[in-house]
């Protein structure tokens, strides 16, 4: 029995992508990006996540280092962090805000930021707001893209935010 040269080599080729490179060779594993490990607290929405680590190396000063992830599937614009020191009444003692450097984020991508705090002693938390424009890509029609605002309550927590570590 003959048998034609097309099928007999579409058979070749499909056992050729089913075997391994080379004897002995495996393909790394590498861990997935999500969530960060570096980073000690973390906040979501629908569209972004906000991971961060506090660190303050003299007693009046505090650092936020962090990025925003688009975690979401749309398109996120514009996004923003604000630290603000807060007295016990909750009024506003100093703040700071910046701007991520990405004006577009996209899905899976992190932007980062830094903010730095001087303390005036008085206060009683800091707070972390994050602010974005985001479009989802489900839904139907013309989407709006109005700005969401969110508040993390004290952002040096030791129980609040957390990433929770994987265990070993």
């Amino acid at each position: 029995m003959k048998i034609p040269w097309v099928p007999a080599a579409l058979v070749a080729v499909a056992l050729a992508a089913c075997t391994a490179g080379a004897p002995g060779q495996t393909v790394p594993i590498q861990p997935p990006p999500y969530p960060p490990a570096v980073f000690a607290h973390r906040v979501s929405t629908t569209a972004v996540t906000v991971y961060w680590n506090c660190t303050q190396p003299e007693p009046s000063a505090l650092y936020v280092e962090g990025v925003v992830q688009n975690t979401g599937g749309g398109v996120v614009q514009f996004a923003e962090v604000e630290i603000v020191s807060v007295d016990a009444r909750d009024r506003t003692i100093a703040s700071i805000r910046t701007a991520v450097p990405d004006v577009v984020i996209q899905t899976n991508q992190m932007s980062p930021f830094r903010l730095g705090l001087r303390s005036a002693g008085a206060e009683a938390r800091i707070d972390l707001y994050y602010e974005y424009r985001a479009r989802s890509v489900f839904g139907m029609g013309a989407s709006q893209m109005s700005p969401e605002r969110f508040r993390a309550r004290d952002v040096r927590s030791e129980s609040q935010h957390r990433v929770s570590k994987p265990q070993s």
